[in-house]
């Protein structure tokens, strides 16, 4: 049970496992934090109305929210990577633990930017003030006039209220600016707890040594590099010979008659070559050497996901 536990919890290495995962979050962080302040100077505005400012308040903060979520997935190559995985060869190749944790790793990574748009609207305390100033108990308020309800309540984010009521504005204004700044730095402290278990787990559990994780990523890196220089050239030369069947001609500068000169290309690779590496890559070694991507692992000639009699699969996603 303990080692299927551990063999599970590898997985987690999908949550920051590089450096360079942890440098693109600090900068989706702090356009986060750029945004949000634009956003608050530019276009938040409450409306100082009942029923209306908690609808207004909620929606500052969960709306933009979502949507940086939802890019967040969209940018994730993870998620493309399952849903090519899902279309070509189903998620037989994978454990219940393993396609959550997936999931997992794609909705964490996605939270980056939502996560820190709240913790810096509930810190600034403005839509958190809008919303909830109308709820406010007058009888929490010392000498609170009693002719005065809601409505006068929800204008106190606006300070378009009777002279009279200063003191009490700014009493709920503070009251409600300290809640709102707690569940900020609640929200941080969770998180980042959360983090820090998460790389904990990540390192006890990993089956690779530091050096040799530190290679794979180098690897991952410079493979996903010089595969998009070379099929940006593949493709341009691929386009320039059908141009040029197509017209006689070819209208090319000094570099790209380089490149034709140098790079003959005869044909395309055929489908079933970028379905071999294309999708969600599990770690995996064949007679003891590992194969760090399903390029590695096409090139090297093995066939399919799963466990072979000759390959030892390690259950060690690929960020």
């Amino acid at each position: 049970m303990a080692a299927l536990v551990a063999e599970n919890f590898r997985f987690l290495s999908l949550f920051f496992k590089s450096k360079d995962v942890m440098i693109f979050n600090g900068l989706v962080a702090l356009g986060t934090v750029g945004s949000e302040e634009l956003f608050s100077v530019v276009a938040f505005n409450c409306p100082c109305s009942p029923a209306r400012n908690y609808i207004y308040g909620l929606a500052a903060i969960g709306v933009p929210a979502l949507a940086l979520f939802l890019i967040g997935v969209i940018w994730n190559n993870h998620t493309w990577n399952l849903v090519a995985e899902c279309h070509k060869r189903g998620t037989k190749n994978f454990s219940a633990a393993a396609t959550f944790l997936l999931f997992g790793s794609i909705m964490g990574r996605a939270s980056v930017a939502p996560i820190t748009w709240s913790v810096i609207s509930l810190l600034r305390g403005e839509a958190y003030i809008c919303a909830l100033s109308e709820f406010v108990k007058p009888s929490s308020l010392d000498k609170f006039p009693s002719e005065y309800g809601a409505e006068v309540l929800a204008k106190f984010p606006c300070r378009d209220i009777p002279a009279n009521l200063t003191k009490f504005r700014d009493e709920v204004t503070r009251r409600l600016r300290y809640e709102s700044q707690l569940f900020g730095w609640l929200l941080i402290g969770i998180v980042a707890v959360l983090v820090f278990l998460t790389k904990c787990l990540k390192h006890c559990c990993s089956p690779l040594s530091y050096r040799q994780e530190a290679y794979w990523a180098q690897y991952r890196s410079n493979e996903d590099k010089l595969f998009r220089r070379t099929a940006e050239v593949h493709s341009r030369i691929l386009a320039a010979k059908n141009v040029k069947q197509f017209f006689g001609f070819v209208a090319l500068d000094k570099e790209e008659k380089e490149l034709v000169q140098e790079f003959p290309v005869e044909g395309v690779q055929p489908s079933p070559q970028w379905n071999a590496i294309t999708g969600v890559y599990i770690y995996r070694e064949n007679k003891g050497f590992p194969l760090y991507s399903r390029l590695h692992k096409w090139a090297k000639g093995v066939e399919g996901n799963g466990p072979t009699p000759e390959g030892h699969e390690l259950l060690f996603l690929a960020s």
